[in-house]
């Protein structure tokens, strides 16, 4: 029997406020345990929550760039359930009445273009950490920070619009990609600021009901999710064929065993005893404000993509590349705005100092300069090269650098003669051998002229030279 995989995916996604969601206490990452807390976000009694404009505003501008419609009104609820890092026992959320709802994303696996359909967006709080001493399963105690209770999520929960794992990966990377372009989030998954729960299903291709589902928590990493989705499709399939079923739970991803493993059973909105909050207004979000943050919208990824194709005549794998973060792409059109010459030269070098460009370190000058100096024959690649290393260590401009260090390209066929004849007599058996038809030596003959000349040598003239010598 053949089946067919169902995915949906949720994302939780840290918004890049500077304080809470309903009180001031700071959200910097790496604060000393529970040092960022107060009697809001651990919630003592008789505390009132006061809602963070900017958690709202970043909220809405990802539903505006996803397509969403925003709700004019909104409601947070309890969403009540007991754990030790929640001291309140129960977690502001959003539930009936979210502040987005229907929206898409568009992806692209393997040249084709799908659309992933956006069920809803809504706001809520992040519960604390537990940190174990030991292994989890046999640690002999359990501490709490609440550094994270109150930090502002965002959720985004997609259709079950995917198939494959890696339409579940195309589509993480396009929202990771649209929200860090849009400055709502920073992105980070290695802290936990992106990350993602999966709820996948199989079924009999040509059966409209959905199967069972499992839903797998907590996973931070892209390549995490897709061989998560390929292990646990392969598992309920297994598991089908083999007489048995699958049941609806909640499933941990152990990236060192390669495995999903049972967590809990999955609750279902009942047992969360949802209920509006008693200490919030409903949110109401007026159209002057709405029409406000949409002109505030960046170009997305995706637009991005196609304008840099057609604008610039760079194919759209080079497009892609410099896309995938806004501050590559603005520094590429930077550097192209100073120097015309051919982008995709202009897109390699872009892409070749990446780590450079996103630290800050290279200016679009020196991207610019070094492919002028290239394209004009002044100096060569091997030295273009140096030079650029050389700005990154030394911080002085490239031109200074190429003149400080007599990197200036030799084009002047004279000077290179004298350099080709001494190559040329030290290896009598090689112009033997290209003279008897070995002609790929040539490639010999430039490498040890350029390498005479320190690299200062232009191998287009150098060949020519070459050439006509060997006859």
């Amino acid at each position: 029997m053949a089946f067919e995989t169902v995915i949906g995916l949720e994302v939780h996604a840290q918004l890049s406020t500077r304080s809470k969601i309903f009180c001031a206490c700071s959200t910097a990452f790496g604060a000393a345990p529970n040092g960022n807390t107060c009697p809001v976000c651990t919630g003592m009694p008789g505390v009132l929550p006061v809602l963070n404009r900017k958690v709202v505003e970043y909220t809405i501008r990802t539903a505006l760039a996803t397509s969403c419609t925003v709700q004019r009104r909104s409601v947070f609820a309890r969403k009540n359930y007991f754990y030790p890092d929640l001291p309140k026992a129960y977690q502001i959320s959003q539930y009936e009445l979210p502040i987005a709802l229907g929206g898409h994303v568009d992806i692209e696996v393997d040249g084709e273009t799908k659309r992933i359909g956006i069920t809803r967006i809504h706001m809520e709080e992040d519960a604390g950490k537990l940190v174990h001493e030991g292994e989890f399963a046999g640690a002999q105690a359990s501490l709490a920070d609440l550094n994270r209770c109150s930090v502002p999520l965002m959720e985004i929960v997609s259709e079950p619009d995917m198939r494959t794992p890696e339409e579940g990966g195309a589509y993480l990377r396009r929202l990771h990609d649209i929200l860090v372009y849009l400055g709502v989030c920073d992105g980070n998954m290695e802290e936990g600021s992106f990350r993602c729960d999966a709820n996948v299903s199989v079924r009999p291709v040509g059966q409209e009901a959905f199967g069972t589902k499992a839903e797998l928590k907590n996973m931070n990493s892209f390549r995490n999710v897709e061989k998560a989705l390929e292990y646990e499709i392969r598992r309920q399939v297994e598991l089908i064929e083999d007489g048995g079923k699958v049941v609806q739970e909640t499933r941990l991803w152990d990236a060192n065993a390669g495995v999903t493993v049972s967590m809990r059973r999955k609750e279902e909105a009942h047992d969360y005893r949802y209920f509006p909050d008693p200490d919030l207004l409903p949110l109401i979000v007026d159209d002057s404000w709405v029409e406000e943050l949409r002109a505030t919208i960046p170009e997305m990824p995706a637009e991005k993509i196609a304008r840099l194709g057609t604008q610039y005549g760079i194919s759209r794998y080079d497009a892609g590349l410099l896309a995938s973060t806004r501050a590559l792409a603005d520094f590429f059109e930077a550097s192209a705005a100073i120097y015309g010459g051919n982008p995709k030269t202009t897109a390699n070098e872009c892409v070749h100092w990446k780590d450079a460009v996103l630290a800050g370190t290279l200016s679009p000058e020196t991207i610019a300069h070094a492919v002028e100096d290239r394209e004009r024959g002044t100096i060569s690649a091997t030295a273009s090269k140096k030079l650029v290393e050389l700005v990154l260590s030394t911080g002085k401009p490239f031109r200074t650098l190429r003149d400080e260090q007599g990197l200036t390209q030799v084009s002047d066929t004279s000077a290179l003669d004298v350099l080709v004849e001494k190559i040329l007599a030290a290896s009598p058996k090689e112009v033997e051998g290209y003279r008897a038809g070995k002609v790929g030596l040539l490639s010999f003959f430039v490498g040890q002229v350029m390498k005479e000349s320190r690299g200062k040598a232009n191998p287009k003239v150098v060949q020519e030279v070459l050439k006509k010598k060997l006859g």
